[in-house]
């Protein structure tokens, strides 16, 4: 029998391969080195910080703080490279304000047990808001020579982008099928209870996910920055509904328990592909939000009635 996630995966596989297979049809034109470059480029950050979110998600938890983490780590770099610090360094120092910024929110959730959607958006409006009042909303601007690309120039720049985030990203594939600390996310989101009976602990879990996505957040945000010369205070907005829309189009269900690093992949490829398509077909940038909502729906209804389909077999059984 085909297993629950594998269904799900093939599902999010297949209409991620026929968005594709449309837009080729229609505007060939899209699949040209440079925009898939650009795409690729631009989104970087999105699948570095879906994978993350994946295995809260997985864990039976959800983080709306994203965004606002993802802006605090950019502008802390932005001001750190000001001071002197050598560009090598930065991506560390924003992995570790991320982490810092994920292990409060694991420690609401995991030890007050506060619900983690009123937890991180709570952290949401307070980064964002104390972020603003330390800036005043102002960009960080004049950057060193040295920040962008991290002194490798645009080339080397983009190639060191590209293979970090891509062997990040495969790294956590690779751990969330052989290493234990991973296999108890998909325990402790399917049943808590009994992971915690059989000896798994469950907080510590919650709280390792959550400072994990707050790292992948960091290191987006030092990739990201390095693209450019300035960096924006309101950098992230709406990252995280990208991130989430990513993993449920993936096939992960929003309870947890479930859910692949693979089918996320398809979620980011096929989220990173509508707006741009949208330009090349020549309709408007508008309708991206639309199309990515009507997915979205698409989505959690296909996962309703499949759950509802297993839990009939089972009972027949």
């Amino acid at each position: 029998m085909i297993r629950l996630d594998s269904r799900r995966e093939a599902a999010a596989l297949l209409t991620t391969a026929c968005v594709l297979l449309l837009i080729a049809a229609i505007a060939p034109s899209f699949y040209s080195w440079s925009n898939l470059r650009d795409i690729a480029l631009a989104n970087l950050p999105l699948l570095l910080i879906a994978g993350g979110m994946t295995l809260v998600i997985v864990v039976g938890q959800i983080d709306l703080s994203v965004g606002s983490a993802f802006a605090v780590c950019a502008v802390c770099i932005g001001d750190l490279a000001h001071a002197g610090v050598p560009a090598p360094l930065l991506p560390i120092v924003a992995i570790l304000i991320g982490a810092a910024l994920g292990a409060v929110n694991g420690a609401l959730v995991s030890l007050l047990r506060a619900p983690s959607i009123v937890v991180t958006l709570a952290t949401m409006v307070a980064w964002r808001q104390m972020l603003y009042l330390v800036t005043g909303g102002a960009w960080v601007a004049h950057l060193p020579a040295r920040f962008q690309w991290f002194g490798l120039g645009q080339t080397g720049g983009e190639t060191l982008l590209f293979l970090c985030a891509v062997a990040v990203f495969a790294a956590l594939v690779w751990c969330s099928g052989h290493l234990a600390a991973f296999r108890w996310l998909y325990a402790t989101g399917s049943d808590s209870g009994a992971a915690r009976l059989s000896g798994i602990p469950t907080n510590a879990v919650v709280f390792f996910a959550f400072v994990l996505l707050g790292a992948l957040t960091g290191l987006s945000s030092a990739l990201n920055a390095a693209r450019f010369t300035e960096i924006p205070a309101n950098a992230g907005i709406g990252l995280e509904l990208q991130a989430i829309a990513a993993v449920v189009i993936g096939g992960a269900p929003i309870t947890g328990g479930h859910g692949r690093l693979t089918g996320t992949l398809c979620g980011v490829v096929l989220l990173s592909a509508i707006g741009p398509a949208l330009t090349y077909i020549g309709l408007s940038a508008s309708w991206e939000r639309a199309i990515q909502g009507a997915i979205i729906l698409a989505a959690v209804l296909i996962d309703v009635a499949a759950g509802r389909a297993e839990r009939r077999r089972a009972l027949a059984r």
